[in-house]
């Protein structure tokens, strides 16, 4: 088969990235808290509840913003019942998951949590049953210093100082059924408008978040966003975006090709943005917030014979296999192509709920193949995108038309200089060559080309075999004159690193 070839030019810059493309989610979904980030009495736990097992790999991820509590779960939240002491809080039905909710993790202990990861909360409040005083209560209990009765009721529950919480996002999918307080596209737009309002009366400078059509899958996508972004574009900053992908009645080959769903995706959205911004003759750019992406396949969300009203029951936990892993990594190059406006990125979610984390309740941690995609994103794809410009071998799929075997993108590091190139083969069973022409003569070689890849697309971790799906150092990447030759496995995840002279 005919080689892929590139051309790469450091000097060509095309966008920043926002480190905050390397986001995540904590929801009070399933496990992801309970047995989560969190299990007193567990081996690890610390005196506050958090496993240290799971907070180790979260540190490793270094996630630079993470988006709680919700999600579903937020439509119904009353997050006065997750502040103050612990033997105090009321148990919930959770409408949203139809589980029960102890509450002993609620705004404060989320604080506590991130300070130990050392990220950035995104904070989401509840516009399907509140409303704008309950949203201005909450961001005057976590942001104003003292002398009011809610930011003096934080300091009497132990947190003298202001949370100082910078980005909110309005609501969760409001145009979802199955959201509490489901709302029509006029409904929540008014309300949007009317709370991102009054909270910038309290601080002009918050970033806030819009709820944006929750995927392309809905009926009123792409209108939904049509008729939000009339109503509140210029009290926010952002349209939320989500989009999961699975292989539910698809081939292999179609599945390999589900990226261009958010390529598609993005482009609708930013024309509609783009189209908003000259109707309403505005000077502000509205940027995405993708703050729910993931492979989920719908099969992976209930057990069978599961009744309702549990404390933490096993809901939406995939095991992602090879095929899934580099599919996840395919989206993750998709969102870097899209970083001139894709500022905020949230894999959904961090642990067990379809979570690069896995974990046993009372028992092992583990990584899944997405964690290390997500992993070398994070620690290797920050600073700028540089111009990287691709010709692969194609085939063909009904639902996708021709697609490349080879994806790819490329960055470089604004502090080291150090060049990554992120790639993918979809090709199920041939390894296929890489070759890039190097615009620039200051790349003096080939630090090292990583790989995800196994003999079979099944093949997934377990407790019991957490390495199947595990990072390995290639052989033979090299560079020769202007040329960077490598070959890419089958059916792989790849990080090629590339050395600058002047950092040498």
């Amino acid at each position: 088969m005919e080689s892929a070839k590139a051309t790469l030019d450091a000097n060509d810059c095309v966008t920043e990235i926002d480190e905050r493309l390397y986001g995540n989610f904590v929801e009070h979904l399933g496990r992801c808290v309970y047995g989560g980030i969190y299990e007193p009495g567990h081996a690890t736990a610390d005196a506050a509840g958090w496993r240290h097992d799971v907070l180790e790999m979260t540190q490793q991820l270094a996630p630079p913003i993470v988006r709680y509590p919700g999600g579903n779960f937020v439509s119904a939240y009353r997050w006065e019942d997750g502040v103050g002491a612990k033997s105090l809080r009321p148990q919930r039905i959770d409408l949203a998951w139809q589980t029960m909710e102890s509450n002993q993790v609620g705004t404060n202990d989320f604080m506590d949590w991130c300070k130990l990861v050392g990220t950035t909360p995104m904070m989401a409040v509840n516009l399907g049953t509140r409303g704008i005083i309950e949203a201005c209560q909450l961001l005057e209990y976590c942001n104003h210093p003292s002398g009011t009765s809610w930011s003096d009721l934080r300091i009497s529950h132990g947190y003298p100082e202001p949370h100082a919480i910078k980005t909110w996002c309005l609501g969760n999918e409001m145009d979802g059924p199955w959201q509490t307080g489901h709302k029509t596209a006029e409904e929540y737009g008014r309300i949007a408008t009317e709370t991102a309002r009054a909270m910038r009366q309290y601080d002009a400078s918050l970033e806030l978040v819009a709820c944006g059509s929750c995927g392309p899958y809905i009926e009123t996508y792409p209108e939904w966003d049509r008729v939000v972004l009339d109503l509140a574009y210029e009290q926010v900053d952002y349209l939320s975006v989500h989009l999961y992908v699975h292989d539910i009645d698809r081939t292999p080959e179609a599945y390999l090709g589900v990226s261009e769903l958010m390529e598609r995706q993005l482009r609708t959205t930013l024309g509609l943005c783009d189209f908003m911004k000259s109707r309403h003759r505005s000077k502000k750019t509205m940027m995405i917030c993708f703050d729910e992406w993931n492979v989920w396949n719908w099969n992976y969300l209930r057990p069978e014979g599961l009744q309702p009203w549990q404390t933490a029951p096993p809901l939406v936990e995939q095991i992602y296999r090879m095929i899934d892993t580099v599919v996840f990594g395919s989206l993750l190059i998709t969102l870097l192509k899209h970083a001139d406006r894709v500022r905020i990125a949230c894999v959904a979610q961090l642990v067990n709920v379809i979570g690069p984390i896995m974990t046993e309740t009372g028992g092992r941690a583990w990584k899944q193949g997405t964690y290390h995609v997500l992993d070398h994103g994070s620690r290797f794809g920050r600073g700028e995108v540089i111009h990287f410009r691709l010709n692969s071998p194609t085939y063909e799929c009904s639902e996708f038309g021709t697609m490349p075997y080879i994806d790819a993108v490329a960055t470089r590091d604004l502090t080291s200089g150090e060049i990554a190139i992120f790639s993918i083969n979809r090709h199920l069973h041939q390894a296929l060559d890489l070759s890039v022409r190097i615009l620039h003569d200051g790349i003096t070689e080939c630090i090292e080309h990583i790989s995800l890849f196994t003999n079979d697309p099944e093949v997934r971790n377990s407790p019991d075999q957490p390495e199947e799906i595990h990072p390995r150092t290639m052989q033979g990447a090299q560079i020769t004159g202007d040329q960077l030759f490598a070959t890419l496995p089958p059916l792989s995840w790849n990080v090629i690193r590339l050395r600058q002279k002047s950092h040498a």
